[in-house]
C-alpha cells in the first residue's frame, strides 16, 4: 500500500467514527491535533512495509482510549430531558425510593448509564432515572451533525411561496444556547434516546460518502405547532394559491402542519436537509476527539425547508404515517430530487421513516410506541446542561 494512500487513511480516521472524503479539506485545529497526526505519521513511516490496513491505523489511534461509544461522543455529560412527568430513584429499580419528581421538559446531566436506566444530576440531586422516556441533545453526542433550528431564530414557514402571518420569520421559541461541552453556542435538539441512536446510524452512512445531515427541528413545543397550524389555516382562508397548494387531490391542510399532537411534540421526529461536506476540523474534549463541519453546500431539494405546500410532497399520494412499510411501495412525485432521494436512503436505511407530504420530515414509530399517550409537548425546554468529559 501506498503512503500517499495511508495519509489518506490517516485523515479520515482521525475522527475515528467514520469515513470522509478530505481532499483540501482543513484537519488540524490545535496544538494537540497536530501532534496527534504527526504520531500517526511516524507510525507510517515505521511500518510502510507492513502493507498496513486502515484497521490497523483505527486500533492505534485509539490504542489509549474506549472506542466502545454508541455515538461520536459519550452519553456521560450530556444533556437529557424528561418528556413526561419523571421519577428520580434513589435505585435503577421502579420499586426504588423516589428521591424528587423530574417535569417534563427539564434539563439533567447524564452521568452513566446501566441497563434501561440513567444516572444523572438534576439542580444539585443525584439519582436513577428510566432513559426510555427521556429526551438527549444531539449536539452532545453526534457533533458531526450541522444543526440550524430556524424556529428558534427566523422560522423559515411558507406555503406556495406566501409568508405565514405572525410566523415566517419570527423567532416561535429559544433553544440557541451555551452549550459547556462543545465551549460555544448551541441549539438545543433533543429526540427520544431511542431515536438519537438510528439519527447516528444515518449520519454514519452520511459520512462515509462525504454528506452530512443538517437537522432544522427536533422538538416543538405544543403550543407552537398550534400557532402554525392556525397561522396557515388562516392564510389558506384568503388565498386561493395557499388553499388549492395544500388541497391538490390526494393531500389536505393536516398533511403540512398536524392540528393536532404531532411527532415533533413527542420527541420521535427529525426536519432535516442534506449537504456535501467541503471541509472539517477536529476537535477534542478530553481524551475523545470529534469533527465540526465547517463549510458545505446543500443539496438541491423539492423546495425550500418547511414549504407546507403539495410542492414538497415526497411521494405521488399520501401514504399512511402509522405504517412502518407502506412508503416502500409508494412512488416518487414527480418534483423529486436526487438530493432528496440520497437523504431517504440514508434515513431510512436507519429504519426512520419518511413522511409522504414533507422530504425533509423523518420519524421513528418504534420510538413512538414508547410514549404514544403519554407525552404531549405542552412545555418548553429548560435550558442545557451538557458537561464535558475527560476520562
Amino acid at each position: 500500500m501506498k503512503k500517499r494512500n495511508l495519509i489518506i487513511y490517516i485523515s479520515i480516521i482521525l475522527f475515528f467514527v467514520m469515513v470522509l472524503p478530505i481532499f483540501g479539506m482543513d484537519l488540524i485545529s490545535t496544538k494537540e491535533d497536530k501532534e496527534i497526526q504527526d504520531e500517526v505519521n511516524k507510525f507510517v513511516d515505521n511500518n510502510i512495509e507492513n502493507e498496513l490496513t486502515v484497521e490497523d491505523l483505527i486500533e492505534f489511534v485509539n490504542k489509549d482510549i474506549d472506542i466502545d461509544l454508541k455515538f461520536e461522543l459519550p452519553i456521560n455529560g450530556a444533556s437529557g430531558y424528561a418528556s413526561i412527568k419523571m421519577n428520580l430513584k434513589e435505585n435503577n429499580s421502579l420499586d426504588s425510593k423516589t428521591i424528587m419528581d423530574i417535569d417534563k421538559g427539564k434539563a439533567f446531566t447524564i452521568i452513566l448509564e446501566k441497563n434501561n436506566w440513567w444516572y444523572i444530576n438534576y439542580n444539585g440531586k443525584k439519582g436513577w432515572i428510566e432513559n426510555k422516556f427521556c429526551m438527549i441533545n444531539l449536539p452532545d453526542i453526534i457533533p458531526s451533525i450541522i444543526y440550524n433550528a430556524s424556529n428558534s431564530n427566523k422560522s423559515l414557514y411558507t406555503s406556495s411561496g406566501y409568508d405565514l402571518p405572525n410566523i415566517t420569520g419570527e423567532k416561535l421559541y429559544d433553544v440557541l444556547m451555551y452549550n459547556n461541552r462543545l465551549e460555544k453556542n448551541e441549539f438545543v435538539m433533543p429526540v427520544l434516546y431511542s431515536m438519537a441512536k438510528k439519527i447516528y446510524e444515518a449520519q454514519q452512512f452520511a459520512l462515509k460518502n462525504g454528506d452530512s445531515l443538517k437537522i432544522y427541528e427536533t422538538y416543538r413545543p405544543y403550543e407552537v405547532q398550534m400557532k402554525v397550524a392556525d397561522s396557515l389555516r388562516t392564510l389558506a382562508s384568503s388565498n386561493k394559491d395557499v388553499h388549492d397548494g395544500i388541497n391538490k387531490v390526494g393531500w389536505s391542510e393536516s398533511w403540512f402542519i398536524s392540528q393536532k399532537l404531532s411527532d415533533h411534540q413527542i420527541g420521535v421526529a427529525i426536519d432535516t436537509t442534506l449537504v456535501k461536506v467541503n471541509s472539517y476540523k477536529v476537535r477534542t474534549m478530553g481524551k475523545y476527539k470529534y469533527i465540526e463541519i465547517t463549510n458545505y453546500i446543500e443539496y438541491e431539494m423539492p423546495t425550500n425547508i418547511h414549504e407546507l405546500s403539495a410542492k414538497s410532497a415526497v411521494f405521488t399520494k399520501g401514504v399512511s404515517s402509522k405504517d412502518k412499510t407502506a412508503w416502500k411501495n409508494a412512488s416518487f412525485a414527480a418534483t423529486i430530487t436526487d438530493g432528496a432521494i440520497k437523504l431517504q436512503q440514508y434515513c431510512t436505511n436507519a429504519d426512520l421513516i419518511p413522511l409522504a407530504s414533507e422530504w425533509w420530515h423523518f420519524n421513528d414509530l418504534n420510538a413512538k410506541d414508547i410514549v404514544k399517550g403519554r407525552a404531549n409537548g405542552r412545555y418548553y425546554l429548560s435550558g442545557c446542561a451538557s458537561m464535558k468529559v475527560t476520562d
